[in-house]
């Protein structure tokens, strides 16, 4: 099966941020955050812009948002259309019963919009939480797989019991689901896969695909775009057999548009800054992602918006996607993650999405 998305419209346009809980001030007795504030103001900055989707980090015992969910719910009473996503919840914290409540409930306060990515975890110390987690029972992988099974189950309406005379307001005898249900939430699910392996039992499960700016390190020195090729490819064809068509794959990269050298001297400092890489290094590279293990990382492009997107529609991995995702760099202040947003909007995506839907009609026709 080929791995690409022909005979589908031009693909969607989002972007990924780290959104933190920084900077409290006290407003007459009441504690207010400028970094919630600020993500507010960037995913309002997005949808003028046109974004179609926005997506936030979710981290534990660190200043970035350890509740996604709340945050995005909040974001549904302020904008109007752009879909709203994480990036990813990590299963290994999460309680599947609580976890479908509060995704069907936050769904029902953006209107729908709600586009939820989980995985597994991210730490090799899983000690350090513990105290305020639960300790595991069992390896990680066994445990994440059981969360993400019941979570589709009871997303599903699984009857998990019958009422008895003391629920109030149920007559007895009556089917128990986890409640609120959200129509379609379920198809809007995805999950983040590295490996063919896992990316398979996504597409076999009915998920959508999400592909980070790493791959695990398979030890056959092969590029990273392959890599991850091989994990799509392998998506692709799971979801197909299980009669899901094509499924859906966002794709992230990090490739930042500059016009001037006062821009390009102020964001090489930045990057990558992504999970273990060292600052400045904009090439492929290995190094151990968070979870421990090796892992090979995307290039980066920091140059002229003309060169950032020939670098993007030449990358098969965006080629193939449905949704593509710009990953702004971490540490970088509001207004210049702002000024990003509105670069990449006006002078990458038009050629890209120009190039990309051209294609993908060539291969179709």
């Amino acid at each position: 099966m080929s791995t690409s998305a022909a005979g589908r419209d031009g693909p969607r346009f989002g972007f990924a941020a780290q959104v933190e809980h920084t900077g409290i001030r006290r407003t007459a007795g009441t504690a207010v955050s400028q970094g919630l504030e600020d993500g507010i103001a960037l995913f309002l900055a997005a949808e003028d812009l046109g974004y179609d989707v926005g997506y936030v980090r979710g981290r534990h015992l660190q200043d970035a948002l350890a509740s996604p969910l709340l945050f995005l719910a909040a974001l549904g009473a302020s904008t109007r259309r752009i879909a709203l996503g994480t990036a990813v919840l990590p299963l290994r914290f999460e309680n599947a019963g609580r976890l479908a409540e509060d995704l069907a409930t936050a769904d029902l306060l953006t209107g729908g919009r709600l586009r939820p990515g989980v995985s597994s975890g991210y730490s090799s110390h899983d000690a350090m939480y513990a105290r305020a987690f639960g300790a595991l029972d069992g390896e990680r992988a066994e445990h994440v797989d059981r969360v993400l099974h019941d979570l589709l189950s009871l997303m599903e309406g699984e009857i998990v019991a019958t009422a008895d005379r003391h629920v109030e307001g149920v007559d007895p005898g009556s089917p128990l689901r986890v409640r609120p249900q959200a129509p379609g939430l379920r198809e809007r699910l995805a999950y983040g896969a590295a490996s063919p392996q896992r990316a398979a039992m996504a597409g076999r499960l009915g998920l959508g695909l999400q592909l980070a700016t790493m791959a695990p390190d398979d030890g056959s020195g092969r590029p990273f775009a392959q890599l991850q090729l091989d994990a799509l490819t392998a998506y692709r064809e799971a979801s197909a057999e299980a009669g899901f068509g094509a499924g859906h794959v966002m794709v992230s990269r990090q490739m930042i548009p500059v016009r001037s050298e006062a821009e390009l001297e102020r964001y090489v400092t930045l990057l990558p800054r992504e999970r273990a890489a060292r600052p400045g290094v904009s090439g492929e590279h290995h190094a151990h992602e968070i979870g421990g293990r090796e892992a090979v990382f995307g290039e980066v492009v920091l140059d002229q918006p003309d060169v950032v997107a020939r670098a993007m529609w030449e990358d098969p991995v965006v080629q193939a996607a449905d949704e593509i995702v710009l990953v702004l760099p971490l540490g970088a202040p509001p207004e210049d993650q702002r000024e990003l947003l509105a670069t990449f909007a006006s002078l990458v995506i038009p050629p890209l999405r120009l190039v990309l839907t051209r294609r993908r009609g060539e291969h179709a026709g």
